[in-house]
């Protein structure tokens, strides 16, 4: 114990670790708290077509459903541990395992008219009424066209988006965040990483930039995200989840577990923030936990 210490008081890192996870600790609701769940797979009739899906249930009633849609080249084993997390914190998630090549946005628009026809989760379970849109790297244009088809079908349903690293597969990545944010009425956070070939170099951020610029002309919050700075990898929300050729493709090393932790802390707050309607403070701007990333240089917000 007092070698660790010793390390720790020499070490301005692991103090800034140690902060951020004591303030993320004392922001907790008690929504917060950890819940039991089961993860489920199966297989979903999406457009006429059988696909294999995984759905994470949580115990007791879920916040909201949130779809956690893996990347390009990768599947849903790929996510478990960020879905696990959120199933872990109330929330309902879904990942379906098919290409994503493009992003899907034909799956994505069929997928939006499959959640809105009535079905119900294994064992019979009603789906929440709120959904948040979520996907990693191309599954984050995935999860752009399905929030566009929710808007345009059922907007009382859609609560926002939380996107992991998103990869913009076309142009209308803009129009689909566009019609998400409606103006910065719902949120649509991103959480990114440092620019690589895997995020085709950021390529997400006009779109972002715009969303942003739309908020603030309309009087409403611009804040679209956080870029993690400090190693941080396109696999960040994969974790330990991830597999060589998710860590060699993208030329940045290992995810880090700190960013990872951090992906999925930010992650699970905005979510539930979205579910409820309601903004804890410190994982926004000018909040504890999110001064303390940057002031430790661990992220930037994207602006």
């Amino acid at each position: 114990m007092v070698g660790m210490m010793t390390r720790m008081k020499n070490s301005p890192r692991l103090l800034a670790l140690l902060a951020l996870a004591l303030l993320a600790a004392a922001d907790a609701r008690p929504a917060q708290s950890p819940h039991a769940g089961a993860v489920v797979n199966a297989s979903l009739n999406i457009g006429g077509k059988d696909y294999n899906v995984d759905w994470y249930l949580p115990e007791g009633p879920a916040a909201a459903l949130i779809t956690v849609q893996h990347g390009f080249s990768r599947n849903c084993g790929h996510v478990r541990g960020t879905a696990t997390r959120l199933m872990e914190r109330g929330l309902m998630a879904l990942c379906v395992n098919a290409s994503m090549a493009g992003g899907n946005p034909a799956l994505a628009e069929a997928l939006a008219a499959k959640l809105l026809s009535g079905i119900t989760a294994p064992g019979g379970r009603a789906l929440p009424e709120r959904i948040v849109v979520g996907g990693h790297s191309a599954g984050g244009h995935f999860a752009s066209r399905l929030g566009w088809q929710l808007n345009a079908s059922a907007p009382q349903r859609l609560a926002g988006a939380v996107l992991f690293d998103p990869v913009a597969a076309g142009g209308s990545f803009t129009t689909n965040l566009m019609a998400i944010s409606a103006t910065g009425l719902r949120p649509v956070l991103v959480i990114s990483a440092n620019p690589s070939g895997c995020n085709a170099n950021n390529n997400a951020y006009p779109a972002l930039r715009q969303l942003r610029q739309d908020a603030i002309g309309a009087g409403r919050d611009g804040f679209v995200g956080l870029q993690l700075t400090d190693r941080s990898t396109h696999v960040d929300a994969e974790g330990r989840d991830t597999n060589a050729l998710g860590v060699v493709a993208c030329g940045q090393g290992r995810p880090q577990p700190s960013n990872t932790e951090t992906l999925r802390t930010l992650a699970v707050q905005w979510a539930l923030d979205q579910a409820s309607g309601l903004r804890s403070e410190s994982f926004y701007p000018g909040g504890n936990y999110v001064k303390g990333l940057i002031d430790a240089g661990d992220a930037r917000i994207i602006e």
